[in-house]
């Protein structure tokens, strides 16, 4: 299908009456799940990558079209996505990776979707296909939909199109863990490691059976990545080992850590606010790490657990990305106020599901 017959389609889904929630691949079981007697608009069939310029490293592709297909065509030049979108073994697509923001360890070196996003094309609530941002690396020009659109979960529109501006795929990977006894040490880490010239790939951070342990990836070219090891190892004291299987951050974009049936949470956050976190979660039964040099903290615990409270009390947000149908966000919201402004200027008429 051609965005023209997608519009055309939504368009008359809309004229239907139905409220309506987006899905592509349903990786992301919480956010795929209609509620508010919302119909469920399938876009899995709205696939396939319309114009690939290896030499722009740029590539234009429907909403639905898989992240692995994506992968594995960008492969072939030796191009990559560098956010590291997640759950791409579960059939995540384009679409659901944007509107859901959800980042994988990549996120620490080059930034999220929403910095690689160039260009859109979304069917509103009026049924209008609307285009924001432009095909090429270098735009500035009129209102930043793409990255609007990052986080929207379908509530604002229906994503129909994507262009993103890929990267050179490094040549080498390699992964160093470093243990710590205590939090504070391992958040002093993190924080030097920040403020240093190395250039890590990613930097996550997660309990182990005695304190706390460090995962760091280099990437570059094959050559030079001994010496890079080095340096780092100088750098951190006691110096981390290496670890020969750099499967560990496949199995991190895999979510493979998570319990079945348990509730996956996406909470921003800074490294400061880790310590007070910790506390609080003493308080109930979770597996969690700390994503983005401690940015990013992913927390996964019962479904039957309320966790909006705790937040509240920590002044934080978390988005809910795995887990049975109900509330997705909880904690604050300060963008709630903006975010209604741009909804009913979208979506006067309700036609998709409250944010």
């Amino acid at each position: 299908m051609t965005p023209e017959d997608v519009q055309q389609n939504v368009a008359a889904a809309i004229e239907s009456g139905a409220r309506l929630l987006p899905r592509g691949g349903g990786s992301k079981t919480a956010l795929s799940a209609a509620t508010d007697d919302a119909a469920i608009l399938e876009l899995s069939s709205l696939a396939g990558v319309l114009e690939y310029q290896p030499e722009e490293y740029t590539f234009t592709a429907l909403a639905g079209t898989r992240v692995k297909d994506v992968a594995a065509l960008l492969a072939e030049k030796s191009q990559y996505l560098p956010f590291d979108p997640l759950l791409a073994e579960r059939g995540a697509t384009l679409g659901g990776s944007v509107a859901a923001g959800a980042n994988g360890p990549g996120r620490q070196r080059y930034g999220g979707a929403r910095d690689f996003l160039l260009a859109i094309q979304f069917v509103d609530g009026a049924g209008n296909l609307v285009r924001g941002g432009a095909k090429v690396v270098k735009n500035s020009a009129g209102f930043d939909l793409p990255k609007l659109m990052v986080g929207s979960l379908g509530r604002l529109g229906v994503l129909v199109e994507l262009t993103f501006k890929v990267f050179p795929a490094p040549e080498a990977y390699a992964t160093l863990a470093s243990s710590y006894p205590s939090l504070d040490a391992a958040l002093k880490d993190i924080v030097r490691l920040s403020q240093s010239p190395l250039e890590l790939h990613a930097l996550d951070l997660e309990t182990a059976e005695k304190g706390w342990q460090l995962w760091l990836r280099l990437g570059g070219l094959a050559d030079a990545l001994p010496a890079r090891i080095e340096r780092l190892r100088a750098f951190l004291s006691p110096a981390p080992a290496d670890i020969s299987d750099d499967h560990v951050w496949e199995t991190v974009k895999r979510l493979d850590w998570v319990p079945d049936g348990w509730a996956l949470i996406k909470i921003p956050l800074t490294p400061k606010r880790i310590p007070a976190v910790e506390k609080r979660l003493q308080e109930i039964e979770n597996r969690r790490r700390y994503s983005a040099g401690g940015n990013v903290a992913w927390l996964a615990c019962p479904a039957a657990i309320d966790l909006g409270p705790i937040l509240t009390d920590l002044n934080l947000s978390g988005l809910v990305l795995l887990g049975p149908p109900g509330k997705t966000r909880l904690g604050i919201d300060p963008g709630a106020p903006f975010a209604r402004r741009i909804k009913q200027a979208l979506d006067p008429n309700r036609r998709f599901m409250d944010l």
